[in-house]
């Protein structure tokens, strides 16, 4: 499984078995639990300790991978495309205007403590996570309801008036505002599943701490240990166990790529998502193994502007910015992995769109545009900060690393000055969510295949937006997008809409559209699809049993 040039063989080993202290004491730590317990089918290094682990206030990707182990939602994603299949429920009905839901549940649904599933469930679900209370960033993704949007921004606080209803304890009536192409896919976000009503009501904000603790999913929550691991087990009520393929797994928390790489050299880890988890020096080698697989996939890496910061209320300003980035640079020098650059929020290869140009290399446009906007040669261009979060060496370093080389070009093209703050990755999106930055790092990987997940997000007012910007026309050309039956019209409509965020207001500009890697060795684990979503259901990964 490794590389056939032995020299490489023993550069890849040697450099990662002499572990730093703080790797030494983790591994130590793993060694101690492993004695304590025993281990599990399966383990995955997961990348950040998780923020939290309910649906409906989760942003995480990786958040989200565990999350959608032990809840589920009316669908479900399958493995090999990752489209929206049966999940809770077995079969729904669709009005010919494309607005009416109706989903019939199965009927042997069971919470993992023995209470069944019903769709009273369901409604409660949807209204918590519109409810303002709750605060869920990701409250938008059920905008497509009747009444949702208004109750969610307390305009309407009956919640008997949003568009989701439990005619029966098997049916569930869903009201869109207009018709929804990519509603069934929604309906298998993590934001969608089905939570325990009795469970939240009786603890309140420390639900996830009961013991047992109802899910819906594949997967109980057997133990979540902060900074050491979370641990699931199968859940023998879960309406499709048959199917599902491992009995234990954990999850571990690992920010280091070198403790990552290692933990997998020593057999200790099977899987190892995130290209973050890769030595960003040894990423060209590494890839050439048989064990470490790269694909493309709906993820794009950006960064954001403050509009509310002067001077980066004036689109001059910030479309000199953009086109002063050199981004072939920035790829072949730091990233290393075969991303494309991009000058479009939505990556190319999304269903059924292709997106307008943006702005590109263009350092003469840039100095003309910061010269017309009142800084001739930067003169006077007040020093400014830009946000980014890194873990300790290797794969994290790339957010630093690219911080620096946009330091440098905008220091040598436009003469400003821009400072640099290296914060954690959970203080970089709340002081996003406060608008306490001017710069700052940002991606956004695909809920769905289709363009909305991606140009939604900048709606004004949206719980994803954190730039203080919005816009009337934009905001008219998504909504009208969303509208539309005919694809072509809406595709349209989108490109309009992609073209002012990019192109001509500018409140973000895209750098690259990522390339997904994972590393695990498929002669000893099975049921991993690389798909556009990089998204991968625990419940039909397994360990493959080896041959006596």
């Amino acid at each position: 499984m490794f590389l056939s040039k032995r020299a490489r063989q023993f550069y890849c080993r040697a450099r990662f078995l002499f572990l730093s202290c703080g790797a030494l004491l983790f591994l130590t730590l793993l060694a101690g639990c492993a004695q304590r317990e025993p281990p599990a089918d399966l383990t995955i290094i997961n990348n950040p300790e998780p923020e939290s682990l309910d649906p409906a206030i989760i942003v995480a990707q990786a958040d989200m991978r565990i999350v959608q182990g032990i809840f589920e939602g009316l669908t479900r994603l399958e493995p090999v495309a990752a489209r929206a299949v049966p999940g809770l429920a077995e079969s729904w009905d669709i009005s010919p205007d494309g607005k009416i839901y109706t989903f019939h549940l199965r009927t042997n649904l069971l919470w993992s403590t023995g209470e069944p599933i019903t769709a009273a469930d369901v409604v409660y679900s949807w209204i918590r996570a519109l409810d303002p209370k709750t605060a869920s960033r990701y409250a938008g993704q059920l905008y497509y309801l009747k009444n949702a949007e208004e109750f969610n921004t307390g305009r309407l606080t009956n919640a008997a008036l949003v568009g989701v209803s439990a005619p029966d304890r098997f049916t569930v009536q869903v009201e869109l505002k207009s018709p929804t192409a990519f509603f069934l896919d929604l309906c298998a976000f993590p934001t969608l599943a089905i939570v325990p009503r009795q469970t939240i009501e009786k603890y309140g904000d420390r639900w996830l701490l009961a013991k047992p603790l109802p899910v819906s999913g594949a997967y109980e929550l057997d133990a979540w240990r902060l900074n050491d691991k979370v641990r699931l087990r199968k859940n023998p009520r879960y309406w499709d166990a048959t199917n599902t393929q491992s009995e234990v797994i954990d999850l571990l928390p690992v920010g280091s790529p070198n403790t990552a790489l290692n933990l997998f050299e020593r057999g200790q880890a099977d899987i190892v998502w995130d290209k973050e988890l890769i030595p960003s020096e040894l990423v060209d080698v590494l890839l050439r193994r048989p064990d470490f697989h790269s694909f493309t996939y709906l993820g794009t890496y950006f960064f954001r502007f403050n509009v509310t910061h002067k001077p980066f209320d004036d689109p001059r300003v910030r479309r000199a910015l953009a086109l002063a980035v050199d981004k072939e640079r920035i790829v072949k020098k730091i990233t290393k992995a075969g991303e494309m650059t991009t000058s479009h929020l939505v990556p190319t290869g999304t269903a059924n769109y292709q997106p307008p140009a943006g702005l590109g290399y263009d350092p003469e446009l840039a100095r003309k545009l910061l010269a017309e906007a009142g800084y001739p040669g930067g003169k006077g261009f007040p020093h400014f900060e830009y946000l980014f979060n890194a873990a300790g060496g290797g794969g994290g370093k790339i957010h630093e690393n690219i911080a620096i080389e946009l330091q440098q070009m905008f220091r040598d093209e436009l003469g400003i000055q821009m400072d640099l703050r290296q914060v954690e990755t959970q203080v970089l999106w709340g002081m996003q969510t406060r608008l306490d930055y001017t710069l700052s790092k940002s991606s956004w990987i695909g809920d769905y295949n289709d363009a909305n997940t991606f140009l939604g997000m900048f709606v004004t007012g949206d719980g994803n937006n954190e730039t203080g910007w919005g816009n009337p026309r934009y905001d008219d050309l998504v909504r009208l997008a969303n509208e539309e039956t005919n694809l072509k019209k809406r595709e349209s409509l989108f490109q309009q809409a992609e073209t002012i965020l990019i192109h001509d207001e500018v409140p973000i500009v895209p750098l690259y559209i990522y390339v997904g890697i994972n590393y695990f060795d498929t002669n000893k684990v099975a049921g991993i699809w690389e798909n556009v979503l990089d998204d991968h259901p625990l419940r039909t990964i397994r360990k493959i049993k080896a041959q006596p």
